[in-house]
């Protein structure tokens, strides 16, 4: 159990972003309950953006973001 057995990606959101981004810049995103409710988007540029779970476009982007998943594979 040394430190760098941690994984170094944990990158938590603390703050929400209210600006509303491009779906198709999007190319994954995380979950996180702690310390905020709140979805993290990673762009294609690897930016890493924090918003809340709750808005429209939010969910719109999730569902895209799965749709691409899962037609990756075949």
């Amino acid at each position: 159990g040394s430190a760098g057995s941690q994984s170094m990606r944990k990158f938590r959101c603390v703050k929400l972003n209210t600006q509303r981004w491009n779906i198709s810049s999007l190319i994954s995103y995380e979950k996180q309950q702690v310390p905020i409710d709140a979805v993290m988007f990673i762009t294609a540029n690897g930016i890493k953006i924090c918003v809340s779970p709750h808005q429209k476009w939010v969910q719109a982007a999730m569902k895209k973001i799965d749709k691409k998943r899962t037609t990756k594979g075949k």
